[in-house]
């Protein structure tokens, strides 16, 4: 997956974003949206060009906020230059506009098959200084992370395309453009900044444009609030339907709360907001307990298992379990963890990395329409491990991560992206440490290789058994760029170094 680019185009002068913005007619190709995609009214809309408070300030002003999604159709930008009065289909955008708080983007459509090949760039109001940034890149390519295709998953109903999601930080306008590209145009203006542009031969854009705003909402909600947050903008209703519906909305994500840590109930007490760090001594012990009548006289002697690293749960990231499908789906074991990179910027701090998952996961559930967030674990530029899909740490949770090869593997995201940028020491080392830990729970050497069937990609056919490193790259089940380059390049460090911690 390429990383995004940044490339400044200028800064919209000050009396400019003063100037009241009127939101455009809904784009004559979009489909109605459904309830659950609609725009929310979770925070208020801020005046156009007046800067907002600091986030610190917004949150103590506000009331607890759950999280949203505001959902935008695009519109045709242009017009076509043979037929003045026709919209061109093959550039597609939202004029610049104020819009309610938002610290996370994507763009999504109507068929998860569609690819969207050209060049989607976005430019964000900060809302703590009313500054425009420079035009940004989202990454388009983003298929090749998910389900595997005949799965119940990817066979829901519910299933979007989408780019991948880019973090701009606490925002409050955005404007986007979408411009159709044949694929070596697409992969000129990617790499250099500028692509020729050849409408007449481009594809036409994917059905259904969206732009969908991310709110991560405030890290854990108090006690009796709402699962999610308003789906209408009608905030003031209070009849006895409404408070009935959104008390069961409470109750079941409670629920689905108590469920999510009771899988991890052996490792960390319930409600846990994370799991410890154990030594070597108490991870064989506590392996031995775990795996009770499963291990050879070998394993037994020597279990080759690295010590527990500190993993952060889904509560202590804030997760709200009532977005998520309810209950649990397994793989049989893990015999390969696939390393990606999410490909949404690296313009987040390490204090943010809560409100950055919850806004993935928000993202992958009720933008794209996933299950769950997608991948196992998510560690960012500090080294910190963060619980992805639920179903317990130690457990073969099957994910939705590397598209034919989902069963009997994990995928571990590094928060970021990769591409030109290397990742830092501290990220490397928590994917040895990660891998150590729970490749040593299935028995499998990080220096090692291993087969995994494939359930159909671009580059193994459907029923290939392929050959794999036990810790794998993105692109070693799919023709993709992901991890990155500068990621990729990491793994041989991390396969060793995890070894090391296996006592191999």
């Amino acid at each position: 997956m390429r990383g995004f680019l940044v490339s400044s185009i200028g800064v919209t002068c000050a009396a400019a974003l003063a100037l009241p913005l009127t939101p455009p007619a809904v784009a004559t190709t979009a489909r109605p949206v459904p309830t659950t995609e609609a725009a929310t009214a979770a925070r208020p809309a801020p005046h156009a060009g007046t800067p907002d408070a600091t986030m610190a300030g917004r949150r103590a002003a506000e009331p607890y906020a759950p999280g949203s999604t505001q959902s935008l159709p695009l519109e045709p930008l242009t017009r076509n230059r043979a037929t003045p009065t026709t919209p061109d289909a093959h550039e597609q955008g939202v004029t610049r506009r104020p819009v309610r708080h938002f610290s996370l983007l994507g763009i999504v459509w109507d068929d998860p098959e569609a690819e969207l090949h050209g060049r989607v760039q976005v430019r964000t109001r900060a809302a703590g200084t009313g500054t425009w940034s420079g035009w940004q890149d989202v990454e388009t390519h983003n298929a090749d992370h998910a389900a595997d295709r005949g799965s119940p998953e990817s066979t829901s109903g519910r299933v979007r395309g989408a780019t991948a999601p880019l973090w701009v930080g606490d925002s409050d306008g955005v404007e986007l453009r979408v411009r159709s590209q044949p694929e070596k145009a697409e992969a000129a203006s990617a790499h250099h900044g500028t692509g020729t542009r050849n409408l007449a031969a481009a594809p036409p854009l994917p059905y259904g444009l969206r732009l969908e705003l991310v709110d991560p909402g405030d890290d854990v909600p108090p006690p009796g609030a709402s699962a999610d947050g308003p789906r209408t903008a009608d905030l003031a209703e209070t009849s006895a339907a409404a408070a009935a519906s959104a008390a069961a909305a409470a109750e079941a994500s409670a629920a689905a709360a108590a469920e999510a840590s009771a899988v991890n109930a052996d490792l960390a007490p319930l409600d846990a907001t994370e799991i410890p760090a154990l030594n070597g001594a108490q991870t064989e012990q506590e392996f031995l307990a775990l795996k009770a009548g499963e291990l050879t006289e070998q394993q037994q002697a020597r279990p080759y298992v690295g010590p527990r690293p500190r993993i952060v749960t889904r509560r202590g990231w804030g997760a709200n379990e009532g977005l998520r499908e309810r209950g649990f789906r397994y793989t049989k074991k893990i015999k390969t963890a696939f390393v990606h990179h999410t490909a949404s910027g690296n313009k987040y701090r390490c204090s943010q990395v809560p409100s950055l998952i919850r806004s993935i996961y928000r993202y992958h559930v009720k933008s794209m329409g996933w299950r769950d967030i997608g991948y196992n674990f998510v560690i960012d530029k500090c080294g910190k491990i963060y619980e992805g899909r639920a179903g317990g740490v130690a457990r073969p949770v099957l994910g939705a991560h590397t598209l034919g090869f989902n069963s009997n593997s994990m995928g571990i995201a590094v928060l970021g992206s990769y591409g030109v940028k290397k990742p830092s020491s501290a990220a490397v080392k928590a994917i040895a440490r990660l891998t150590a830990w729970k490749l040593g729970l299935y028995g499998m050497n990080p220096r090692g290789k291993t087969y995994l069937k494939s359930a159909g990609s671009n580059l193994h056919g459907k029923g290939k058994k392929v050959r794999l490193n036990v810790i794998s790259g993105h692109r070693d089940g799919f023709r993709t760029s992901c991890p990155g380059r500068k990621l990729y390049g990491k793994l041989g460090s991390a396969r060793s170094t995890a070894a090391r911690y296996q006592g191999r």
